[in-house]
C-alpha cells in the first residue's frame, strides 16, 4: 500500500475511473447485443434504431477517453456493414 500522498490520490482517481470505464463498456456491449439480435431477428426498423443508439455510445466513450477513436471507428463501420447486409 502507498504512503506518499499523491500516491494514495493516484489510487483512488484510478478506482474511479476504472469504475466509469467499466460502467461505459458494459453499456455499449449491451446495446451492440441488443442491435445484432434486432438484425438477426429480422427485426430492421429496430435494428435502425438501436444502430443510431450504438453509434452515440461509441462516440460518448471516445470523448471520455474509455474507446480509442480507430477502435470506435472500426466498431462503428463493422455494425454498419451487419445492418447494410441484413437489409
Amino acid at each position: 500500500m502507498a504512503n506518499i500522498k499523491s500516491a494514495l490520490k493516484r489510487i483512488k482517481v484510478t478506482r474511479f475511473k476504472t469504475r466509469r470505464n467499466r460502467m461505459i463498456i458494459s453499456s455499449l456491449k449491451t446495446s451492440i447485443r441488443r442491435f445484432e439480435e434486432s438484425i438477426k431477428a429480422g427485426n430492421l426498423s429496430e435494428a435502425k434504431a438501436l444502430y443510431s443508439k450504438v453509434v452515440s455510445l461509441i462516440d460518448k466513450a471516445t470523448v471520455k477517453g474509455t474507446l480509442h477513436k480507430n477502435t470506435a471507428a472500426r466498431k462503428k463501420s463493422r455494425l454498419s456493414k451487419k445492418l447494410k447486409a441484413a437489409m
